[in-house]
C-alpha cells in the first residue's frame, strides 16, 4: 500500500476542496467561493472571485502541509478552463505557493470522476458542478461515453436567476447536447448532488458516511426543486441539508439534476462521496 501523503485540491467553480490522503483513508473539506459567479454573463472571471478562490487554495494547501502532505496536487475545472483570463487565476496561486495549478480538460474531468466512483467496475457517473455538468459511462472497463456540458449551478442562476420556469426550460434544452446517453446504473457526485441527498434527508450536519450510498429518486428530487423554487434565498438558508452559501444556486443545481434525471431516463441516482478527488489521485499514483 502507498503510505505517501497526499493533498488533493479541486478547484471547482462554485467551491474548492481539499482531500487529505494516506493509504485509503481520506479527509475532505469544502470551501465555498463561487469561482464561476457572474462568467454566464461574459467569459471572464472577477477579480473579487479570483481572490476570495484563491485564499481557499493558499488555506488548503497550508492545512495539507501541516498534515504532512509529501506532495500536493492542484488541479482546475470548467471556471478557470472556459474563461479569458484563467491564466491570472493559476499564475497567482503559483507566484504566492510554488505551486502550479493542472487545468484539466472537460473529458478528462468526466474520466477522473468515472475513476474516483467506479474504481473499474462498469456503470456510470452524473458530475453537476458550478460550471460544467460531466456523465461518464464505462463497460468492461473501458470508456463507453464521456461528454462535459459547459453548464453548472451556477452558470444556470447567472443566466436564468430565481425562475422555476426559465430553469427548467433552459436546463431541458441544454441537456439535448449529451445526445445518445448509454444506459446504466448511475452514480451522482458534486456539491449539488451530495446537498440535494443531504436535504432529502434533512440532515442536521452534513455527513459523508450518511449521504455516501443514498438513492435520490426523481420524484423527491423534482419535489425538492419546486420546493426551492417557492422560498426565496434567505428562506432556504434555514432549510436542514443546505450549507448557507450554497441558497443561492441550488434550485438551479436542482433543476439540472432533474432535467439530467430525465434525459437518462433514470428514476433514481446513487449517490457517492467518492469523486473526482480520488479519481485525480489514482491517476498520479498510476504515473508513478
Amino acid at each position: 500500500m502507498d503510505t505517501e501523503k497526499y493533498g488533493v485540491i479541486d478547484v471547482g467553480s462554485n467551491s474548492v476542496r481539499l482531500m487529505t490522503a494516506v493509504g485509503d483513508s481520506t479527509e475532505k473539506y469544502v470551501k465555498i467561493t463561487k469561482l464561476a459567479e457572474g462568467i454566464g454573463k461574459n467569459s471572464r472571471l472577477t477579480e473579487t472571485a479570483m481572490e476570495r478562490t484563491a485564499d481557499a487554495v493558499l488555506f488548503f494547501i497550508g492545512k495539507a502541509k501541516d498534515f504532512g502532505a509529501d506532495e500536493i496536487f492542484v488541479f482546475a475545472t470548467a471556471a478557470v478552463r472556459q474563461s479569458e483570463n484563467g491564466d491570472v487565476f493559476t499564475r497567482k496561486i503559483f507566484d504566492k505557493s510554488g505551486v502550479k495549478v493542472d487545468v484539466i480538460s472537460g473529458e478528462k474531468e468526466a474520466e477522473i470522476g468515472a475513476r474516483g466512483v467506479l474504481g473499474g467496475r462498469d456503470g456510470g457517473i452524473i458530475d453537476i458542478g458550478g460550471a460544467s455538468s460531466e456523465i461518464a459511462v464505462y463497460k468492461d472497463g473501458k470508456k463507453e461515453y464521456a461528454y462535459s456540458l459547459p453548464i453548472g449551478c451556477v452558470k444556470v442562476e447567472t443566466v436564468c436567476g430565481q425562475d422555476r420556469e426559465e430553469n427548467i426550460s433552459y436546463c431541458r434544452k441544454k441537456v439535448e447536447e449529451y445526445g445518445d446517453i448509454p444506459e446504466t446504473d448511475f452514480y451522482g457526485v458534486g456539491g449539488t448532488i451530495t446537498t440535494v441527498a443531504a436535504m432529502i434527508l434533512k440532515l442536521e450536519k452534513f455527513d459523508r458516511k450518511v449521504v455516501d450510498g443514498f438513492v435520490i429518486e426523481k420524484e423527491k428530487a423534482e419535489t425538492l426543486r419546486d420546493k426551492l423554487f417557492s422560498l426565496s434565498v434567505e428562506e432556504r438558508k434555514k432549510l436542514k441539508g443546505l450549507q448557507p452559501e450554497r441558497a443561492e444556486v441550488i434550485a438551479s443545481g436542482a433543476a439540472l439534476l432533474c432535467e439530467i434525471m430525465n434525459k437518462c431516463g433514470l428514476n433514481k441516482v446513487t449517490v457517492s462521496d467518492k469523486d473526482n478527488l480520488e479519481g485525480y489521485l489514482d491517476t498520479k499514483r498510476g504515473e508513478k
